[in-house]
């Protein structure tokens, strides 16, 4: 383990004059910065916060920590959900919570400059004004952008625009030595040698500091649909995700939901919008899909060959979210699944697995029948058009050190059935520390060996987000 320096009254000083007023130490240190969204986790409590405003400021001090020996966080809104954006090695949390200014837009090259403090659904609402759409969707919408970048966040939209990797078309960071590095550029191509932006985004702020991000934008889409469609059985439900690219659907959004998580949403919201009986057969799992057109009448085709496919893979009816209030609702309560959950359970444990689109239905399956026999209960939800699954671990009645011990069984079964599968450890929440050893059981040791070596040209003294992705505090 690197041997770390704590934070003394005189770097505390230091601090103070790089970010007058912006320093938080001892019981001044709010708790959340302890925990995200994650709590089983563990919770550190760091020795200072420092809340940043510029570029320069963040420089300053990562060069004063990297002299200093002292570990840095960085830090969103801390809305992950693997550890990553907690201190487990004290130090200073560097919050970024403030560098929220959207710069600038570029309506003829449609892009836009922000900050990475930026909540993702300030971004979405004021490209809306400019009728642009910026497509990345996770569920958690005041996440940081900055926060999405670190983690490559892919959401409801990623099966037809992607992840946020092909939104980031420049940024700027500070490397922990406290050199500006400035990545990319406002271009569609490039073939200029290792793509280190690339390697920035989905680094979890292990490599550098996001201090500014310069990103893709699209137009808006002049009219959506959703479509809410029940099935009696999850086989039937995920059989009918390849049928909408066969037959020329392209969904702008692609989701699966079981029963038992869609009754604890609607407890939560207080309303229910998936329907439970469809002509005396029960519903058990779920596809909401979005289509999006340039007209109604365009749509409408759309809506109507969708509505074929499904009923014809053995869905029970087909209903049609197509006004504001009914979009709204049914997107509410698919936004609402984790929140719901956060709030119905005691203890929570989160694996964010991806496997083939095709194989989403063997694997649940293998994936429930395994509650028996952990002793937990399972839940589980996602993103059917690109493979990503939601699977939640959750207990009411244990106590938290036997709940760890079922969970850690449960998590073991589940990622080795991924990689036999064809897939991977995370989608789009991660690797942080919670799950830093599934991904060394699934990468093997060179890949880890690689990713270390590149921490390490990065961030010779190790003091940037220690203990994180690919590098065990030990």
């Amino acid at each position: 383990m690197p041997q770390y320096n704590k934070v003394t009254p005189e770097i505390l000083d230091r601090l103070k004059v790089l970010a007058p007023g912006r320093v938080y130490a001892g019981e001044d240190v709010n708790e959340d910065y302890a925990h995200d969204e994650m709590p089983i986790y563990g919770t550190h409590t760091p020795e200072a916060v420092v809340e940043v405003l510029t570029t320069e400021e963040v420089a300053e001090i990562m060069k004063l920590c990297n002299l200093s020996r002292i570990p840095v966080t960085p830090r969103g809104a801390g809305t992950g959900l693997a550890g990553g954006a907690v201190p487990i090695a004290g130090g200073i949390v560097l919050s970024t919570v403030r560098m929220k200014q959207i710069l600038e837009y570029d309506l003829d090259n449609l892009y836009v400059r922000v900050q990475p403090g930026v909540l993702l659904n300030e971004l979405v609402e004021d490209a809306a004004k400019q009728g642009l759409l910026y497509p990345p969707d996770p569920g958690e919408k005041f996440a940081t952008l900055g926060g999405n970048v670190s983690t490559n966040a892919g959401g409801m939209r990623a099966v037809k625009y992607g992840t946020t990797r092909d939104y980031v078309r420049a940024m700027t960071a500070v490397l922990p030595t406290g050199e500006v590095l400035r990545l990319g550029a406002a271009v569609s191509k490039t073939s200029s040698g290792y793509s280190l932006l690339n390697l920035m985004i989905g680094s979890e702020g292990t490599l550098g500091v996001v201090t500014e991000l310069t990103l893709k934008l699209v137009p808006l889409p002049l009219e959506t649909v959703s479509l809410i469609v029940p099935y009696e059985g999850l086989d039937q439900c995920i059989s009918a995700v390849p049928e909408f690219l066969r037959n020329h659907l392209q969904p702008q959004a692609l989701e699966f939901m079981e029963r038992k998580i869609v009754l604890l949403t609607e407890k939560h919201l207080g309303k229910s919008v998936f329907p439970g009986m469809v002509d005396g057969a029960e519903a058990k799992a779920y596809l909401l899909v979005t289509f999006e057109g340039d007209s109604a009448e365009e749509l409408q085709g759309i809506v109507e060959r969708a509505s074929e496919v499904v009923l014809e893979t053995g869905a029970l009816d087909v209903f049609v979210a197509d006004s504001p209030a009914k979009k709204k609702d049914a997107w509410a309560a698919r936004s609402a699944l984790l929140e719901a959950i956060l709030e119905g359970v005691k203890l929570v444990d989160e694996c964010d697995v991806v496997v083939p689109a095709t194989k989403i239905a063997l694997y649940l399956n293998y994936i429930n029948s395994l509650e028996s026999r952990v002793g937990l209960n399972i839940m589980s939800f996602g993103h059917a058009g690109d493979g990503n699954l939601h699977i939640y671990a959750t207990s009411n009645d244990l106590d938290e050190d036997t709940f760890k011990s079922r969970a850690a069984v449960f998590m073991d079964l589940a990622y080795e059935k991924a990689s036999e599968f064809g897939g991977l450890v995370s989608g789009e929440h991660g690797i942080g520390h919670g799950k830093l050893e599934y991904l060394e059981k699934s990468a093997g040791g060179t890949a880890m060996a690689l990713m270390e070596g590149i921490k390490k040209v990065f961030d010779p003294n190790l003091i940037l987000n220690p203990g994180k992705v690919c590098l065990r505090l030990k």
